[in-house]
This record gives structure tokens, sequence and C-alpha cells, in this order.
């Protein structure tokens, strides 16, 4: 046997019953709850793709004369070629117009078949310093 209970019906709004009424901090804490929620499922790992250097081709030396030596060298170590046909350009101090700046060693390809790097090299002539940029060459 079912038996029912028939409550009598009593016009009411949503905001007269006592667990629908929200606090401030609640609605704030529900509205931060989200907030990050959106940020977390929106934001994904970003991978940047890097182009590929661009060799710099110099098919002349240039020479500059500077007022100081060049610091020491700075060690590097040689890592694995990226691919066939790459070479490894080792590091150096260039002349900046005033400074030193120190390039890191990277491979790079040859800019045609045959050529050749050429490392930078410092000289000392007729009493002045002669800085020699690297450059391809034939």
């Amino acid at each position: 046997m079912v038996s029912y209970i028939i409550l009598p019906m009593i016009p009411y709004t949503l905001k007269d019953i006592p667990l629908y009424r929200p606090l401030p901090l609640l609605r704030a804490a529900a509205g931060a709850a989200a907030l990050a929620s959106v940020l977390v499922l929106t934001s994904g790992c970003v991978v940047a793709v890097r182009p590929a250097p661009v060799a710099t081709v110099y098919a002349e030396p240039a020479e500059v004369v500077v007022t100081e030596e060049p610091p020491a060298p700075v060690a590097e170590i040689v890592g694995v070629a990226p691919g066939p046909g790459f070479i490894w350009i080792g590091g150096y101090y260039h002349w900046y117009g005033n400074r030193w700046v120190w390039y890191r060693g990277h491979y790079e390809r040859p800019p045609h078949p045959g050529a050749v790097w050429a490392r930078a090299r410092y000289e000392f002539r007729g009493g002045r310093r002669v800085y020699i940029r690297g450059y391809w060459r034939q």
C-alpha cells in the first residue's frame, strides 16, 4: 500500500528557500574557481618553434684595428651535429665597435659545396692589433 502526503499549495520563490541564498563569500569563491578552471583548461603546453639559423655568409675577410686584446677564449663543449653536412664553427670574440663580444660556437651548413670556414683571428701588425672576422672561402 502506498501512502501520499499532500501539502497545501503555498506560493513561494526560490529566494524563499534558505539553502538557495548564496553568501557573498561563497559567490566570490565560486567565481574564482570557475575562472581558475577556465585558465587551466585553456592554457596548454605551448611549444615555440624557432626557425633554423640563417647562415651569415662573409665572402671576404674584414679587418678592423682594435684598441685592446681579446679576453681569454671561453671553453665550449662541441655537441652532436644536427644533421649531415653541418660543420662546427668554434666560438670567438668579435669586436663590436668598442668592446669584445663572445659569439658562441655553433653548427652551420656551408653556403655552397666546397666552401671552407676560415675562423676569426687576431694578429699584431705594425704595432697595431688587427681583428679579422671569420668568413666562408671558396
